[in-house]
């Protein structure tokens, strides 16, 4: 076995052990569809697959543990979080990532963060990140998923714009509390399409 593939299995092991079965098949959808992603568009599969793979790692965390880990690696903390704390397991998950599985690649880190609002200046792996969360093969639910699939890999930004207004869509229509972070996101990739 190579030492890539060594380096591999044993963070899979490692990140299936935090995980419940469900969200570690997701994550695996996850970093799989990203590495392609990757493949299609120039990006470095390795820095895909990886990203996909700790995007969810602080994903088991309660609402309690994640705003206490927020105090801990001091981040941001706004209202919506302090109203939302499961918004926080990004940038928590970053930090995890960071401290115990040793990831200092600022993209990455930052893909992990930028995975659920996004932010404006997305990197390519950034993008790549957020739709394979969307688009998974195990995600069957969100309006368009075929086309959303098809445009993931033809046109990257204006699958990102696709999969934002949907994004909107959805929570506008199921009277959730919206991310006022993503609004920017939004109007940035309208003007990139």
């Amino acid at each position: 076995m190579s030492d890539r593939n060594k380096y591999f299995e044993e963070m899979e092991s490692r990140v299936a052990g935090r995980l419940k079965k469900g969200r570690f098949r997701h994550t695996l959808g996850v970093a799989h569809t990203a590495a392609c992603l990757a493949m299609t568009h120039g990006a470095d599969m390795d820095k895909a697959y990886t990203a996909g793979l700790l995007h969810d790692v602080a994903k088991h965390l309660s609402d309690k543990e994640l705003l206490k880990a927020a105090g801990k690696y001091k981040l941001k903390i706004t209202d919506f979080d302090k109203k939302n704390p499961d918004m926080l397991h990004g940038a928590v998950g970053a930090k995890i990532a960071e401290h115990d599985f040793d990831i200092r690649d600022e993209d990455i880190l930052n893909a992990i963060t930028n995975h659920t609002a996004g932010r404006v200046g997305m990197s390519l792996l950034e993008e790549i990140v957020f739709i394979a969360d969307y688009m998974e093969p195990g995600r069957d639910k969100a309006p368009n998923l075929p086309q959303i699939r098809a445009l993931a890999f033809t046109d990257i930004k204006k699958c990102m714009l696709t999969v934002i207004e949907n994004t909107l869509s959805y929570l506008e229509g199921s009277g959730e509390t919206i991310d006022e972070r993503i609004y920017p996101v939004l109007e940035h990739y309208k003007t990139l399409t």
